[in-house]
């Protein structure tokens, strides 16, 4: 059975040590090594422990033979295009796992850097765990099933504050959001 072990620990930068101490309880990185290679046999147990290990579902550990991976084959460097020396599987983001639902808003008209067509995909965090927030864009929920959109620039107590995006907008300050979803994601036809 092939696996993606090694395509989402390398993509999350980790090295055969990092994801063995990860391991619940932990294990050796030769261990780690051999279940990538396919060397030993990956286990329900296996699967369910290295995919809690990297903070994604189990079923993202392993692929079908006959679906083709979208590969990552080269990278742009200052002197241009550059081939990679092994390519390797590319893994969206949404599927690295994280806490928070995700959510995803469509745009219609062109607001600052955004353009007609794109998505923005957006995880949502607790209201009181916005300091990794700031100076980011972001989706508010307001009463009535309203939102407001744009950079988080400011949170005392229970006010929010946005600045939309586009010249020469005005602060929009929500107050007592239930939540707000961080943007994480750019997806962009071209």
């Amino acid at each position: 059975m092939i696996n993606r072990i090694r395509d989402i620990r390398r993509q999350k930068g980790w090295t055969l040590a990092d994801l063995a101490e990860a391991c619940d309880p932990p294990t050796t990185p030769q261990t780690v090594g051999r279940l990538e290679t396919g060397m030993r046999n990956l286990s329900l147990r296996w699967m369910e422990r290295i995919a809690a290990a990297l903070d994604v579902d189990p079923e993202l550990l392993v692929r079908s033979e006959k679906t083709a991976q979208p590969q990552i084959v080269a990278t742009l460097a200052q002197g241009g295009a550059q081939p990679l020396a092994d390519t390797r599987d590319a893994i969206l983001a949404t599927d690295l796992g994280g806490d928070g639902a995700l959510l995803v808003m469509t745009v219609d008209y062109p607001h600052g850097e955004y353009r007609p067509g794109d998505q923005l995909w957006l995880r949502q965090v607790a209201v009181e765990d916005t300091s990794r927030a700031l100076n980011r864009d972001v989706l508010v929920s307001r009463k009535g099933g309203r939102f407001a959109f744009g950079r988080l620039i400011d949170r005392r107590g229970d006010l929010v504050g946005i600045l939309p995006p586009g010249h020469g907008q005005k602060q929009d300050v929500v107050r007592d959001p239930a939540w707000i979803a961080v943007a994480e994601m750019l997806i962009r036809r071209l």
